[in-house]
């Protein structure tokens, strides 16, 4: 299933891609206005007007293979199953969890004696900052 997934998404991309090309490649409107007072842009490749419906179909071919295989993907998207949850709740359930008498003797009080190991002063930056 992974592969026909990889096929369908370079089929896309090659798709869109080609599309991009294809439709700056393609004439607007008012070219054609040019062409009719001699510009001498009329002849080309494919004829006076064959390269606009090689350039249409070809786009519209490309369209609908980008369209199926967007709606395919889709598709293979929601069969498969995930497991129910997403990415963040997945990695959320794999944390171990810390026990509550644990967290609450890491926490240092202000009340409490401090242990003998404990440096005297403290090992932010803030407290290393000068005062003016």
């Amino acid at each position: 299933m992974n592969i026909v997934l990889n096929l369908l998404v370079g089929v896309q991309m090659l798709s869109a891609l080609a599309m991009i090309g294809l439709i700056l490649i393609q004439h607007g409107k008012g070219a054609d206005m040019g062409a009719a007072f001699g510009s001498g842009s009329a002849g080309s490749l494919f004829g006076a007007s064959g390269s606009a419906n090689f350039l249409s179909r070809t786009t519209a071919v490309l369209a609908a293979v980008f369209f199926v295989c967007t709606l395919l993907l889709a598709y293979f998207s929601h069969a498969r199953p995930t497991g129910g949850d997403s990415l963040l709740e997945r990695a959320a359930n794999g944390a171990p969890a810390v026990p509550a008498a644990g967290a609450a003797s890491q926490i240092p009080s202000g009340s409490a004696s401090a242990p003998a190991s404990a440096p005297a002063a403290p090992a932010s930056g803030a407290a290393q900052i000068p005062a003016k």
